[in-house]
């Protein structure tokens, strides 16, 4: 099966099979989203270790990797790689959005200094890399990142990063509010759990995105071999 069949929500059961989309390489930009230290640490307590060990498993056995090899194709070819992090400006966070003040997991106080905020070693930018911080899910509505991709004459985004359900998919809408061409790759995302990613997957999927692999995106930019 491929990205042209796959995923597909009740909405979209029926529709035809979508064109290729056209991927002119200085109109486009490879946006890696909040792959940041404080979600790669383990959990201490037994338990949560065990809830969350198949959400390491992914992305230390798929999606670092291949977004780490995406990552260094990109920069070869010339394509823009942008990366977005969540931190907070304010060392008590009073300039985050409501979203990330709720209680909960999705309570995240991150210092824009702090060890925890930083983006891990294997995808951390390079020098000249467009880095935005935001204190929003969304990377386009919490940043300057809009007028970025304007001023670049950027049209196409390919969108990365953690959680899919969460901060992927509110950049995803964004993007896609914004009028801009979105392609998602399934195997650089990952959510809490399995059902959530491909559940968020078959939700986005033909509206707001063209969600695809990897190798699929690269055989369409003729960056395959």
């Amino acid at each position: 099966m491929s990205w042209k069949t796959a995923h597909r929500s009740f909405y979209y059961q029926g529709a035809p099979e979508p064109a290729d989309p056209v991927l002119k390489r200085d109109e486009t930009a490879l946006l890696c989203i909040d792959v940041q230290n404080y979600g790669m640490v383990l959990h201490e307590d037994p338990a949560e270790r065990e809830r969350w060990a198949p959400f390491h498993a992914r992305m230390r056995g798929t999606v670092i990797p291949r977004l780490q090899a995406l990552q260094q194709r990109f920069r070869a070819e010339g394509v823009d790689v942008i990366h977005a992090r969540i931190a907070c400006q304010l060392e008590d966070g009073r300039d985050r959005s409501l979203s990330q003040k709720m209680p909960g997991w999705n309570n995240l106080l991150m210092p824009k200094d702090s060890e925890e905020s930083q983006i891990i070693p294997e995808l951390a930018p390079e020098p000249g890399e467009i880095v935005v911080t935001k204190t929003t899910d969304s990377a386009l509505t919490g940043t300057n990142l809009r007028l970025l991709l304007s001023n670049m004459g950027i049209r196409t985004l390919i969108v990365t990063g953690i959680y899919t359900d969460q901060c992927v998919s509110s950049t995803v809408r964004s993007l896609a509010d914004e009028s801009f061409q979105v392609i998602l790759l399934e195997d650089c995302c990952a959510a809490g759990t399995d059902a959530l990613h491909q559940q968020e997957l078959a939700i986005i999927n033909m509206i707001y995105c063209h969600v695809m692999t990897s190798e699929e995106l690269l055989a369409l930019m003729g960056l395959d071999d």
